[in-house]
């Protein structure tokens, strides 16, 4: 078609619920709808890429039109561009255990009301609570006559409590995601929790910085995972030259106990049964044993720096796709969380996370805890706030001294290029030799 050597389609049709709580007061609830398609033409000068909203399934002739379109586009580059052989298959997307289309938008706001209720504690000055739900039918076809589609259903909520006291604010937050239907049934637990957690922080010392043996939490360990080793992972920023990792396969760049894992197929938050390229999904194993053993691609990628397998390439509807993560993890090793207090003797279990920054090409990295606490003789003692974790990701990864044996996942949104992606991260808790700590108690 015109030149088109290669044309894909991806066509996203949704529908959105968003209900936020401010206060006990419903400041919005509504739902809306999309329909976005991403036409793409491979010609000899490049990719042409065409988006059209209110897409609707045209016939042989309208597809020939919005590739010679999307080709036409190509014209202002000139690349050579190369794509890896696509990967076939198929998963089954989780069944719902409660589908949110079944509950009326009122009883979502009641039941979110109730939780926001748990959370108004003594203490407590201000809560906020959001929820988003989503409903997406993708529909992927390509010019080698592939056709596939799926639809799956994303959602979830998270709590923020803030407690006040002499001018002192402090908050505690908790969210769930999950891809198995509506999720906000019986969580006044969790609300309770964010905000009792708030009201101890008032109390806890300013964390004093320093190099010294700690402890991640899964959730803190998940984020190393993610931002430190997942990004740099990426075959995009590798071929930039923006990535330590670059060059590094078959090096040793850990501890023998680190195994970390990138996995589209896994049933959690950044499940997809199929990337945005059309390429069955499956498990990549970033760092094998401490040693790196593949990058993450795209078909582009691969072509162009090999190491790995295509099946990564995601794209929020309208988009076009880019190398990203899924469900990032390390892997669980044999140590339990009392072996790995026990093992750390003296130095600081860090929990939760407040955001941070990572230079990937750098390869450094600075991550803010939500609290954290003293360990003393093997034993968590007392609570400590404004912590956090810095240095370097090869240096950090040799660092790892044991793995404990349960991994547990957090859910989120992970951005990059403009778009944000729902991706899933996790870990179990990991001992650190001579980590760098950071607090504002060290003056």
């Amino acid at each position: 078609m015109s030149g088109a050597r290669y044309y894909d389609i991806r066509h996203v049709q949704g529908q959105a619920t968003v209900i936020d709580i401010d206060n006990g007061v419903v400041e919005s609830a509504a739902s809306s709808f999309s329909d976005h398609a991403v036409i793409r033409a491979l010609t000899r000068q490049g990719w042409g890429v065409l988006t059209v909203d209110n897409f609707q399934e045209p016939g042989r002739h309208d597809i020939a039109s919005l590739v010679r379109r999307a080709a036409s586009i190509a014209s202002i580059c000139n690349e050579e561009i190369s794509l890896s052989p696509p990967v076939r298959g198929r998963h089954e997307v989780p069944a719902l255990h409660e589908d949110p289309r079944d509950v009326s938008l009122d009883e979502k706001a009641q039941i979110l009301l109730e939780l926001e209720r748990s959370a108004r504690i003594p203490g407590i000055s201000n809560t906020r609570i959001n929820y988003i739900e989503r409903f997406e039918k993708v529909r992927f076809s390509d010019s080698t006559g592939y056709e596939d589609e799926f639809g799956i259903c994303r959602s979830g909520f998270g709590v923020l409590a803030v407690a006040a006291r002499n001018g002192t604010l402090q908050m505690g937050y908790e969210r769930r995601h999950t891809i198995r239907g509506l999720n906000i049934r019986h969580r006044q637990d969790l609300a309770r929790q964010a905000a009792e957690r708030a009201v101890l922080l008032l109390d806890a010392r300013p964390a004093r910085g320093g190099t010294m043996r700690v402890v991640l939490d899964p959730e803190l360990a998940g984020v190393f995972a993610h931002e430190a080793v997942g990004h740099a992972s990426e075959a995009d920023l590798v071929q930039e030259g923006n990535s330590v990792l670059a060059g590094k396969i078959g090096d040793r760049i850990g501890n023998d106990v680190v195994t970390i894992v990138d996995d589209p197929s896994l049933h959690e938050f950044g499940f997809e049964p199929f990337d945005a390229e059309g390429s069955a999904t499956s498990r990549t194993e970033i760092i094998r044993q401490g040693v790196l053993a593949n990058y993450l691609h795209s078909r582009e990628t691969l072509a162009a720096v090999g190491n790995g397998q295509a099946g990564h390439a995601r794209a929020a509807a309208g988009e076009i796709p880019l190398v990203r993560m899924s469900n990032t993890f390390i892997e669980a090793g044999e140590s339990t969380r009392e072996e790995i207090l026990e093992e750390c003797g003296q130095g600081i279990l860090l929990k939760g996370s407040r955001g941070g920054q990572v230079d990937p090409g750098r390869g450094v990295f600075q991550f803010n805890a939500e609290y954290g606490y003293l360990i003393e003789n093997g034993e968590c003692t007392t609570m400590v706030r404004d912590v956090s974790l810095s240095g370097e990701i090869l240096k950090t990864l040799f660092s790892i001294r044991l793995c404990g044996n349960e991994v547990r996942m957090h859910q989120g949104y992970c951005g990059k290029g403009g778009q944000s992606v729902p991706v899933s991260d996790g870990a179990p808790h990991i001992l650190l030799e001579d980590a760098v700590v950071g607090g504002s108690g060290d003056h």
